[in-house]
């Protein structure tokens, strides 16, 4: 096991063992809290372009499968597929730049496991590092905030001054548009599980498995669309409501998908947003975003309904941020909105939604497939808005759109 090091742009290297691939991989170092669900990160389409450092001390004890993976790159050529579809071929794209960790397990415990972690890293040519003090360097970007940083690792190390340079000469986060880079090239369709209630048009900004699996669990038809998607391609979709997916990138770029976001809510489509949906819909309402120091990334992260008063303790990764505060009430060219949920910790806007209930998102993950599940019922609340819509509009139990199979 060659040597390995991460070196970070205010020059401080941290210095371990090869992980997974050999090589050169840039990114931003950002950290996650999560105890499990690290296939579910690694596979996060949100993730692109980041290396990933796990606080967890012991990580890769159930190796890896077929089945947890978030990414459906392996699935996208279908143009329909079950939400209960499973490709045993496919182990699901793996969309992090690199992955720090601390100490990898010697064995894997799982049975359905059809590999271990660092073989997958090896196959799919992630390039990582263990045997690090993943504590030092957490301690370092909270006080420093995320940070361009490179893993190099076997002949890829050189002396400290080219590497840093190689580090410091990416382009950083602010301002990066990566949404379409993750995005499927083509329209594919989940079926509902049973017979179909609704049909909606869900935006791929960099979409997670588990959230076509959760609407069609609910009797909901998902037709998955490029993240270019016109409005016209929309609607020829005939939908009852429409979907912003997960993301990476900054969403001040995202000019595009907000555009068309504003267009579906002045066609009265009752709309649904999830964490980089979430900067979306809120661009969309007229509010600015901003990037976070080191952003929230894990799974027991405290989120307050601003209305009821209820804590959820939430999924969530993103580095960017809605600007506002609990209590804030705006006009938006399509009604009166509200700051609808805030984070626990540190008062960070977690959700938005107008008034009416006809348009809502939040900034966490309700499709948490690793878990929690507190805030499962958000799906709930879509399918509820889209059977409260105005009557006449096309329905997936009313007649098919062209082109669309029977």
């Amino acid at each position: 096991m060659s040597k390995a090091v991460l070196v970070l742009e205010n020059g401080t290297v941290h210095t371990g063992r090869s992980y997974g691939a050999e090589g050169t991989t840039l990114g931003e170092a950002v950290f996650c809290t999560a105890m499990t669900g690290y296939q579910e990160m690694l596979t996060d389409p949100s993730y692109h372009r980041q290396i990933l450092i796990s606080t967890a001390p012991q990580i890769g004890n159930t190796g890896w499968n077929t089945e947890d993976g978030e990414s459906l790159l392996g699935k996208r050529s279908q143009v329909r597929w079950s939400a209960e579809f499973i490709d045993h071929n496919d182990p699901g794209k793996i969309w992090v730049a690199g992955y720090a960790v601390r100490n990898p397990t010697r064995r894997v415990s799982n049975w359905r496991a059809t590999s271990n972690l660092e073989d997958e890293l090896t196959a799919q040519g992630i390039v990582g590092i263990s045997g690090l003090d993943t504590r030092a360097v957490v301690r370092e970007l909270r006080e420093a905030g995320a940070m361009r940083a490179g893993i190099f690792s076997g002949p890829a190390i050189t002396d400290t001054a080219d590497m840093l340079a190689q580090v410091r000469a990416q382009a950083p986060m602010a301002g990066a548009e990566l949404a379409r880079e993750v995005s499927t090239e083509e329209t594919y369709v989940v079926e509902a599980a049973g017979e179909p209630r609704f049909r909606v048009a869900a935006l791929d900004l960099g979409i997670k498995a588990n959230t076509p699996r959760m609407l069609a669990a609910r009797g909901v038809e998902v037709h998955i669309l490029p993240a270019d998607a016109s409005f016209d391609d929309v609607m020829a979709v005939g939908p009852d409501g429409f979907f912003l997916s997960n993301g990476p990138g900054d969403p001040a770029t995202a000019d595009r998908a907000v555009d068309l976001t504003r267009e579906v809510l002045s066609a009265g489509l009752p709309t649904f947003g999830i964490c980089f949906g979430n900067q979306i819909l809120g661009r969309a309402f007229g509010r600015k975003t901003y990037k976070l120091k080191f952003g929230h990334r894990g799974i027991n992260i405290p989120v307050v309904d601003v209305i009821t008063g209820e804590v959820a303790i939430t999924s969530q990764n993103h580095g960017f941020a809605l600007e506002g505060e609990a209590g804030d009430e705006f006009d938006t060219d399509f009604g009166r909105a509200r700051v609808s949920h805030v984070c626990a910790n540190d008062g960070v806007v977690e959700g938005v939604a107008l008034l009416d209930g006809s348009a809502f998102s939040v900034q966490y993950h309700p499709e948490a497939a690793s878990g929690p599940h507190d805030a499962a019922d958000l799906f709930d609340k879509f399918v509820a808005a889209m059977a409260a819509r105005t009557p006449g509009q096309p329905s997936a139990t009313g007649s098919q759109p062209e082109g669309t199979d029977s």
